[in-house]
């Protein structure tokens, strides 16, 4: 029986008795294949086989089946269609430039991973020869920077990026892609740079040209000069810097609405109504399914313009009507499917300012709250893999800005108010904050609400240490501006206060299981000197004398939590074992904390026995507390307010490295034969002059 195939580039109806046929391009293909010159036979073989729809799968198909000897034996047949190509770049017929463009990424890709073999042959011999590769690689970028950087066809910059992007992340480690040399050499920098800065541009481009200079600046960056990183640092253009906060702002919000759509269709749900019945014991377990994939290229972006740029940080602050809440926009938006780390653009309606004027109905927002409201979603759940190294870089994005002058100086201003609604993990002892009883306040607050959710929230098993100590750092970093510049900020502390506490009594009741893994007094230090910089400077920044008074009554009323530390850091200090040395740190930092609680309890039992009050209230262990500073005696301590300035070189160097692997892995899994087809493209150029 006669059945129909297109596959591999065969045709038309097959029978038991006849071989089907094959498209013309394939047995242009084959040719090329042959070890013969393909254009000695047919003079005008290149010319047509650019006007030619390509079949990516069968050539990539084909160069994957050949072994490193058989490939060798082709090569002067690849670089002469790699060669053609480059010259077809320059052709006016639009259709030639696509071909040339797609029939690039095939070779590019298809050679590749023939590499990973152990043939051994050098790649850039292997697509054009030694001898001609520093022109050929100079004439292939100059021509994609002359179409990204034309007024012409948008697909064919589209396209022009998906060759880069594929250029740039056909091997996991991007530093060991020799080719990408040639992409130093000749910059296409100014280029994205363009994208950005347009309105239109950045709307169709934004989200690949972001990601491809996130890519381009990790290339080598410990190892040599890199022009991107350079370049980007210096950048001080309003209209890009903007731009490229847009199209970041924009990926960030999607991410975030897309979580909201699913958490309130969870919510409506099977789980919601099993709740209802049974209570709140499987809260837990249906909210870890509540996940979107994480976005960590456009996240390594931000990073790059907030650790290169300091420019960028007034981009964090610039102010847009609340992504979430914009009206659609009435032309369709192809979807595209939701793929690992968000490599594909998440929609294309980038705003700028100038674009959309603001609506006093709206909300207003601004990346830096994108930013904040994403990193409360993906710092939520830290046991999958992608989510903790999100949550780690969140929390470096957030200590560059806490060390930034510029920053502080917009997060503390009064002038700046807003209405961040963080989300929050569901716990049985804690109802859901209403959304609208949020108040309006400095930046700053919204940063210290997230720290302290992720204190409260993450006392676990499987500890995260490691984001513990940033998340400290971070508080720190803030506490010592606002210390240097005598900023009263207005903020619930006690509830960083108690959440810092009970950080330390987890600390201790899970000592043995935690010391196995991890040094807890590093953790534990950290935690007790910000006490000390609160009894230290409290009273140059807190906002009311009351406050300091509060604080006060908050160590005395959870006295027995220091005095057991005291005694646990006591114990293993005096033995000469691994602890000891960092064990007794935190017991000279115990000090003026055992001071306060050893002058003022007595002095509560006294006034108690005197008053006979069994349990005193608030305000009389506040009046207690305020009558009785003056004899205080406290011990002046050193560096309280000193931090060391992160360095990305020295201490994140490997997670870097991991991170940009992952992300290029990704990147190359999207820019699969769909995201190339050429339906789109022939559409647009369906007639040729």
């Amino acid at each position: 029986m006669a059945q129909t195939e297109k596959k591999g580039g065969l045709l038309r109806k097959s029978s038991a008795s006849k071989k089907p046929l094959k498209e013309k391009v394939v047995l242009m293909y084959d040719e090329i294949f042959a070890t013969e010159d393909p254009s000695k036979c047919n003079p005008r073989f290149w010319e047509e086989l650019f006007l030619m729809k390509v079949n990516l799968e069968y050539l990539e198909g084909k160069l994957e089946a050949l072994d490193g000897e058989e490939l060798m034996k082709i090569k002067d047949n690849i670089n002469c269609l790699f060669q053609h190509c480059i010259q077809a770049l320059g052709e006016e017929h639009p259709i030639r430039v696509v071909n040339a463009l797609q029939t690039l990424c095939a070779l590019i890709r298809g050679v590749h991973q023939k590499n990973k073999s152990t043939s051994g042959f050098d790649i850039i011999n292997m697509l054009v020869g030694f001898d001609k590769a520093e022109l050929c690689m100079k004439n292939l970028m100059e021509s994609l920077d002359s179409l990204l950087c034309a007024e012409g066809s948008e697909s064919l910059k589209s396209l022009c990026l998906k060759l880069l992007l594929c250029l740039v992340t056909v091997t996991d480690n991007i530093s060991q892609n020799t080719i990408l040399e040639y992409v130093m050499i000749n910059s296409i920098f100014e280029a994205i740079l363009q994208i950005l800065s347009s309105p239109l541009s950045r709307r169709e481009h934004g989200y690949d040209a972001v990601v491809l200079l996130a890519l381009l600046v990790n290339y080598r960056k410990y190892e040599s000069v890199n022009p991107y990183i350079v370049k980007l640092s210096i950048v001080d253009d309003e209209a890009t810097l903007n731009g490229m906060g847009f199209v970041i702002a924009q990926a960030l919000s999607e991410y975030n609405r897309q979580y909201k759509d699913k958490e309130e269709e969870h919510q409506s749900g099977f789980f919601s109504a099993l709740t209802n019945m049974v209570g709140s014991m499987f809260i837990a377990d249906a909210d870890e399914k509540i996940s979107v994939q994480t976005n960590e290229a456009i996240l390594l972006a931000l990073y790059e313009a907030v650790h290169l740029n300091r420019n960028f940080i007034t981009v964090l602050a610039q102010s847009h009507p609340e992504m979430g809440l914009m009206t659609t926009p009435t032309s369709p938006i192809p979807a595209t499917p939701v793929t690992p780390l968000g490599t594909t653009p998440p929609s294309s309606d980038v705003i700028s300012s100038a674009e959309l004027p603001l609506d006093a109905d709206v909300q207003t927002s601004n990346l830096l709250i994108t930013f904040l409201k994403y990193s409360s979603i993906v710092m939520q759940d830290t046991k999958d893999e992608h989510r903790l190294h999100s949550g780690k870089l969140c929390l470096i994005i957030l200590t560059c800005i806490a060390e930034d002058q510029y920053a502080n100086a917009f997060l503390h201003d009064d002038n700046m108010n807003f209405r961040v609604n963080l989300h929050r993990m569901p716990m049985r002892h804690r109802k859901k904050a209403a959304d609208k009883n949020l108040p309006c306040r400095p930046l700053v607050c919204a940063v210290l609400d997230l720290m302290v959710e992720f204190i409260v929230t993450h006392m676990m098993k499987e500890f995260p240490m490691d984001l513990y100590v940033r998340c400290i750092q971070i508080v720190h970093k803030l506490l010592c501006y606002q210390k240097k510049c005598r900023v009263r900020l207005h903020y619930t502390w006690r509830e960083l206060w108690s959440a810092l506490i009970n950080l330390l009594k987890f600390l201790m009741s899970n000592e043995t299981v935690l010391l196995a893994k991890h040094n807890i007094f590093t953790l534990a230090l950290m935690v007790v000197n910000l006490f000390n910089m609160f009894i230290t400077y409290g009273d140059t920044f807190l906002p009311t004398p009351s406050s300091y008074d509060e604080l006060y009554y908050e160590i005395i009323r959870m006295h027995q939590n220091f005095d057991n530390l005291y005694s646990m850091v006591l114990r293993l200090s005096t033995n000469a074992g691994q602890w000891k040395e960092p064990a007794s740190k935190v017991t000279h930092a115990l000090v003026n904390i055992r001071a306060i609680i050893n002058h003022f309890n007595p002095k509560i039992e006294s006034y108690a026995a005197v008053n006979h009050i069994s349990q005193l209230s608030e305000d009389q262990v506040l009046e207690v507390v305020r009558s009785n500073y003056d004899t205080l005696t406290l011990k002046l301590q050193d560096g309280l307010d000193q931090y060391e300035r992160y360095s990305e070189q020295h201490k994140e160097a490997a997670f870097f490295k991991e991170l940009v692997r992952s992300i290029s892995i990704n990147v190359r899994k999207n820019l699969a034969f769909n995201t190339l087809s050429q339906e789109l493209l022939l559409k647009e150029f369906s007639t040729i002059s």
